[in-house]
C-alpha cells in the first residue's frame, strides 16, 4: 500500500496546469443533416440531453424546411428522432429555451411554394420527462422569427427585436412560464442600430447583451453592431437600451450566443447575411463561415476574438449549455454552404466553474460485471494504474460515459486518474476488481 500512496503522490505531482484555449470535438452525427433548427439543452434527473427542431434539409429549398426534432443523449453519444413540432408547417429561425424543467420553441417563420413568408406566433412545449409535446403556450402578441431569445431567473424567455412577416421589429416581448402570459418590455430604440433580425444574444445577471444580425435599412447588410439593454431595478419590463463599441472584425449573422458568469461568447456565424439557401442577400454569391469566437467580458468589457479553423459553421439558431465548460452545437452550414448533420463539443476549462473550485470534479467509477464505467461532468483524461506504477489504459473522455472492459486491466488494486486540464487537485479512484 505504501507503494500505491507513492505511485499517486508523483501522478499528483506532475498534474497539468488548465488550458485556455477551447476544445473542439466532434461528436455523433445527427440522423439527418439540417441547417436553421433551434438547438438548446434538457435535463432529466440529472441527465443531459441535447435536442433540435425543425431546419432546413439539404435541398436548401422551402419545400425541404421540415418539422423534425431529435434528441441528443450526452452519457450514450447518441442521436434519436423524437415526434415533430407540433405546427402545420415546417419551419427555419425559431429559438428553443430550457425553463424550469420545459422546452419553449418560440416563433420561427414558413415559406410557402410561391416564395411568400409567414412569421409564427406560435409557443410549442416539449415536456423532456414525458418525451411529449403539450399544448401551445399563449401566442405571442407579435409573430416573430429570426429574434434573439434569452431567459431570466429560470421563468422568463425574452425575445428581443426579430423579423415579423414584413419588417425588422423594436418590440421585446416576455414570456412567462408560470403564468403562460405574454408581457411587453421597453422597446428598443426604433432605428436601424437596434432593430435587427440574425442577432443573437444572452442574459447576465440583469443585463441583455445582444450582438450582429441584419436590419431592413440599406439592403439587408449584416453589422458589427453590440447592444445592451439593463433591466431597472430588477423590473424584467423596465429596460434602458444602450449602444455599445462594435464588434471588431467582420460582421456577424446567424452566430450561435452563450455565457459564464460574466463572460458572453459569440460562436461562428457568417460576415454577410444571406437567405435560408446559404445565398448573399447581396448577390455576392453563396456565404462562407466565419471561423472565430467572440468573447466579451461584462466586468472589464474586454471583448476579444478567437479564430478557429476547427469549427466552420453558421445558420445557427441556438446552442446547448450542458454544464462544465462544456457547449454543444449542431446542424447548420458548413463551408460551402453544405448542411451538415455534424455535433461538436465546445469545452473550456476557465468556464467550467473548477479552476477556482476547492472541491475536485465529480468523478465516478462504476464497477459492473465485464467492464468499469467512467462518470465525470467534465471532459478529459482517463487513465489506469495498477499498484505497481503501470499505466494498463489511457483514453480521453468527453460528455459521454466511458466503459473500461475488465479483460484490459489486471487483477487487485487499481488506481484511476482523471486530468481535466484544471488546476483542481487530480481526483483518483482506488478500486479491487472483482
Amino acid at each position: 500500500m505504501k507503494l500505491f500512496i507513492t505511485v499517486l503522490l508523483i501522478l499528483l505531482t506532475g498534474f497539468v496546469k488548465s488550458q485556455n484555449a477551447w476544445q473542439i470535438t466532434t461528436l455523433d452525427n445527427m440522423p439527418m443533416a439540417t441547417s436553421n433548427n433551434a438547438v438548446c439543452e434538457g435535463f432529466i434527473n440529472g441527465e443531459r440531453f441535447v435536442y433540435s427542431f425543425g431546419g432546413i434539409d439539404t435541398s436548401k429549398m422551402y419545400s425541404g424546411i421540415h418539422r423534425k426534432s431529435f434528441r441528443y443523449n450526452v452519457s450514450q453519444n447518441h442521436w434519436t428522432e423524437i415526434d415533430e413540432v407540433p405546427d402545420t408547417l415546417g419551419k427555419i429561425a425559431s429559438a428553443a429555451s430550457y425553463v424550469h424543467g420545459k422546452i419553449y420553441v418560440i416563433g420561427g417563420y414558413h415559406v410557402f411554394n410561391n416564395g411568400t413568408e409567414l412569421s409564427s406566433n406560435k409557443v410549442h412545449i416539449y415536456n423532456p420527462e414525458t418525451e411529449a409535446w403539450e399544448a401551445d403556450g399563449a401566442p405571442i402578441p407579435y409573430p416573430i422569427d429570426d429574434h434573439v431569445q434569452t431567459t431570466y431567473k429560470d421563468s422568463l424567455i425574452f425575445v428581443v427585436g426579430g423579423w415579423s412577416n414584413t419588417s425588422n421589429v423594436p418590440h421585446v416581448q416576455v414570456y412567462n412560464v408560470f403564468t403562460n402570459s405574454w408581457s411587453q418590455a421597453s422597446q428598443l430604440p426604433n432605428d436601424a442600430f437596434f432593430k435587427s433580425f440574425g442577432a443573437s444574444g444572452y442574459m447576465v445577471d440583469d443585463t441583455i447583451f445582444y450582438a450582429g444580425g441584419v436590419s431592413d435599412n440599406g439592403g439587408f447588410v449584416a453589422r458589427k453592431y453590440m447592444r445592451k439593454g439593463v433591466l431597472q431595478n430588477g423590473n424584467p419590463l423596465d429596460i434602458v437600451w444602450t449602444q455599445m463599441d462594435d464588434l471588431q472584425g467582420d460582421a456577424l449573422y446567424r452566430s450561435a450566443c452563450s455565457g459564464y458568469q460574466n463572460t458572453v461568447f459569440w460562436i461562428g456565424g457568417s460576415g454577410v447575411a444571406y437567405n435560408y439557401n446559404g445565398m448573399a442577400y447581396n448577390g455576392s454569391g453563396g456565404v462562407e463561415p466565419n471561423n472565430r469566437i467572440i468573447h466579451y467580458q461584462s466586468s472589464d468589457q474586454n471583448l476579444m476574438e478567437l479564430n478557429t479553423s476547427l469549427l466552420n459553421v453558421m445558420d445557427m439558431r441556438g446552442i446547448a449549455k450542458l454544464g462544465g465548460g462544456n457547449w454543444v452545437v449542431a446542424g447548420g452550414m458548413d463551408t460551402a454552404q453544405v448542411v451538415s448533420n455534424k455535433t461538436y463539443l465546445l469545452h473550456n476549462p476557465n468556464f467550467s466553474g473548477i479552476l477556482n473550485g476547492v472541491q475536485p470534479p465529480y468523478f465516478n467509477v462504476k464497477q459492473l460485471e465485464n467492464h468499469f464505467e467512467i462518470e465525470t461532468e467534465f471532459a478529459g483524461s482517463v487513465k489506469v494504474y495498477d499498484a505497481n506504477g503501470r499505466l494498463l489504459y489511457t483514453n480521453y473522455k468527453l460528455l459521454a460515459d466511458l466503459l473500461i472492459e475488465k479483460s484490459s486491466l489486471t487483477q487487485g488494486f487499481l488506481l484511476f486518474l482523471f486530468d481535466d486540464g484544471s488546476n483542481v487537485p487530480v481526483t483518483q479512484k482506488i478500486i479491487s476488481i472483482n
